[in-house]
């Protein structure tokens, strides 16, 4: 017998869990961009500064995947208003970061918590849903594409031998 999944609203309370669970992302990104992403670590809550705006921030939100009281996703957003002379005036949502626990990948927990992100997004006004995700990340550019998302920019950047270390 299979225990259910439960979505729901991360609070303070999951930091220690996200930050587990997130190791799992800092890992993939480390493994290949160990020139911009720290090596994962043993203590998790090394990066609970990094998560915790999500969490308690102001036009912020972390959604939660769960089976058993374990966190096995999460989903971070934030809703941002562009006013600028520029740009036409916008609510726009932007994902922070998606993980998914490697057990269960491929299961559509990924796939629920941007649904989850979409429904957040429109009930905050945004007209718009955002996000960047790494060209060396094939899993996730598919369920974006999947999901209706498009390139719209690239970024581009290139290593300089003499950047301070």
């Amino acid at each position: 017998m299979e225990i259910s999944l439960i979505y729901r609203r991360a609070t303070v309370a999951d930091l220690p869990g996200i930050c587990e669970l997130g190791q799992q992302l800092n890992s993939l990104h480390h493994r290949e961009r160990p020139d911009i992403y720290a090596p994962e670590t043993h203590l998790f809550m090394r990066d609970q500064a990094h998560w915790r705006p999500y969490l308690d921030g102001e036009n912020q939100i972390t959604f939660l995947a769960e089976q058993a009281g374990v966190a096995i996703g999460f989903i971070t957003l934030q809703v941002t208003l562009f006013n600028s002379p520029l740009l036409q005036p916008q609510r726009v949502s932007r994902v922070g970061s998606v993980c998914v626990d490697e057990a269960f990948r491929g299961r559509g927990v990924g796939r629920k918590l941007m649904e989850m992100a979409q429904d957040w997004a429109i009930e905050q006004g945004a007209s718009d849903l955002r996000l960047t995700v790494w060209a060396f990340n094939k899993p996730a550019l598919r369920l974006y594409e999947e999901l209706g998302y498009e390139v719209r920019a690239f970024e581009m950047g290139k290593r300089l031998e003499n950047g301070l270390a």
